[in-house]
């Protein structure tokens, strides 16, 4: 988790969020990482990552260095654009990974950007959507994620 500096927007616009996620998207590849739930929200993001050929940190600071550049010349501001270092836990059991994304993925609800579990399947600035077929994003892995859930994928997104 990463929140942008005294709580403000780290995202403005859906440009913003799209530039994100492709910048993710390349760094994830580029490293090995596999993605298994995220969402964006206006002043933080989550992301629940397994680390591959590089360490998380190394991951990190290129997504937010990276971006916090491109934001600041995009939007003509300047100084930090995150608060702190990027928060990170231990994820080693399949049940915690389960809750985890639960809890990623009900950020948008919990923040009132969506309005129920409908609404929260379409919305494109969350990995649930992608879990439910509605989006894409390559670098995610629903498979894993439904598994967890039945072999079946109609199955696992029913329940």
């Amino acid at each position: 988790m990463c929140r942008g500096i005294e709580r403000r927007k780290v995202f403005e616009t859906d440009a913003d969020r799209e530039h994100f996620l492709e910048r993710l998207g390349e760094i994830l590849q580029d490293t090995k990482t596999t993605c298994y739930a995220w969402a964006l929200m206006p002043n933080h993001f989550h992301l629940l990552l397994r680390s591959g050929a590089l360490p998380i940190s190394t991951v990190m600071r290129r997504l937010l260095t990276g971006y916090a550049l491109w934001f600041n010349r995009t939007h003509r501001r300047h100084g930090h654009l995150f608060q702190n270092r990027f928060r990170s836990i231990l994820c080693q059991e399949d049940a915690y990974l389960l809750e985890l994304v639960r809890y990623i993925h009900l950020n948008p609800i919990r923040a009132g950007l969506v309005q129920g579990m409908d609404e929260r399947s379409r919305y494109p600035f969350s990995g649930h959507s992608v879990l439910m077929g509605r989006g894409k994003r390559s670098w995610q892995d629903s498979d894993r994620v439904l598994g967890l859930f039945s072999e079946k994928a109609g199955a696992a997104r029913r329940l």
